[in-house]
């Protein structure tokens, strides 16, 4: 993991940015020791501020702290992430329906430009990496329409727990699925330029429930696997 030295200024809030950037960007992994010493040593920080932002990463559920064990980047089960979807889906349709209006000519050229470079071929992991970031993009832009912030940071928290499942779950069946995700989010970008609300967020939920069910299986697959040995 390649880290950078920070600014002893708000050192507690810093080493949590990039932890948590860290996490989420795959650079450590679920289910990864995370060492409070070595942190600290590669960060250019005293201990404190490592397990202040330690701590914050653990309210957030990004992290377990273990007795006796350690710390660790957080796992998350099939029912973890059924039900995170579940509350990203409420999520995501409120703040469609609170921002339909607030998507003028310039979000939607921005939702344009994302759904063309979503349909650039995915065949290795930078490209597969390339392509998340447009799809988050894209989904942040309906999210930050609504212009509520206590949505907005509750969203972007549940979010960083569904990147750790992705990550856990080797999202192995991700290449068949991509044809699918291009076709869901033409047809929620369709509905934003028809300011058709019901049709906006009958389609951000049956993506985003392809998505979940999809991925609950993977997780439940590996789970069952786990337990037979």
């Amino acid at each position: 993991m390649e880290l950078v030295k920070l600014e002893r200024q708000r050192a507690v809030d810093a080493v949590y940015q990039v932890l948590r950037r860290a996490i989420v960007t795959y650079s450590i992994k679920p289910g990864e020791r995370l060492n409070i010493e070595d942190l600290s040593t590669k960060l250019g920080v005293s201990l404190t501020p490592v397990r202040g932002a330690i701590q914050q990463l653990a309210t957030e559920g990004l992290v377990d702290i273990r007795s006796r064990s350690g710390t660790f980047v957080a796992s998350l089960t099939a029912q973890d992430v059924d039900e995170t979807f579940r509350i990203r889906c409420a999520l995501e349709c409120l703040a469609a329906q609170d921002g339909l209006s607030q998507l003028g000519p310039k979000e939607i050229r921005r939702l344009k430009d994302l759904l063309k470079a979503m349909r650039r071929p995915v065949r290795n992991a930078e490209e597969k990496i390339a392509h998340e970031i447009a799809n988050s993009e894209l989904h942040q832009i309906i999210v930050e329409s609504s212009g509520n912030r206590r949505l907005i940071e509750m969203y972007e928290a549940l979010n960083a727990h569904i990147k750790i499942a992705r990550i856990h779950g080797s999202e192995t069946t991700w290449p068949a699925r991509v044809s699918d995700e291009q076709k869901e989010h033409e047809q929620i970008v369709a509905a934003i330029e028809k300011r058709d609300s019901a049709e906006l967020c009958a389609a951000l939920r049956a993506h985003i429930y392809r998505a979940k069910d999809a991925l609950v299986k993977t997780l439940r697959g590996i789970e069952n696997s786990q337990a037979a040995k």
